[in-house]
């Protein structure tokens, strides 16, 4: 009676411990990562790339800020909580064509402007695509720009660094 009466107190116990990690399995899971009382956590996936499809928390999820994606897995910070799927499917290896394709107009050129405030890093958001490219159109600082070391850009937009601040044309184009 006693050893039963341990088992169900374990077990519920068990089951009320937070899950600090998500494991997905197979590729084309979506997986609900969330920041606990505003703490780093990591979720463990697959994954070259992410997808935030769906968010779930009250604090805006701003890829790169609270969230992103490295080599050992998608990670969540400073509330930010959603549900993930894997991204750039059908460019990475992993099978499968996606099926989203982007509207008409998607792949055009305009321009964004971008500063390092105080000499910080900051990353301005745009979404470049697959094979989209950025360039200094026009520097508006006094601090040199220079690419890949006071500015830079991948898929999700353009950073600078070290008091650079420009205006940045964006050649936006889906392959």
């Amino acid at each position: 009676m006693l050893l039963r009466w341990f088992t169900a107190i374990s077990l519920f116990v068990l089951f009320l411990l937070p899950v600090t990690a998500v494991h997905a399995q197979r590729y084309d899971e979506a997986v609900d990562c969330q920041s606990r009382n505003y703490g780093y956590t990591r979720c463990d996936v697959p994954w070259r790339d992410a997808r935030l499809v769906r968010q779930l928390s009250d604090t805006r999820c701003i890829r790169g800020q609270n969230w992103g994606i490295d080599r050992r897995g998608l990670w969540v910070d400073r509330g930010c909580g959603g549900t993930f799927t894997p991204a750039g499917r059908g460019d990475d290896g992993y099978g499968g064509g996606g099926g989203w394709r982007p509207g008409p107009g998607w792949d055009n050129r305009f321009a964004i402007s971008c500063a390092s405030q105080n000499y910080q890093y900051n990353f301005c958001g745009v979404d470049l695509g697959g094979g989209g490219r950025a360039y200094l159109d026009r520097q508006t600082s006094g601090s040199p720009c220079i690419e890949g070391r006071t500015w830079g850009y991948n898929r999700a937009g353009v950073w600078v660094v070290q008091g650079c601040a420009g205006v940045f044309g964006i050649d936006r184009r889906w392959r």
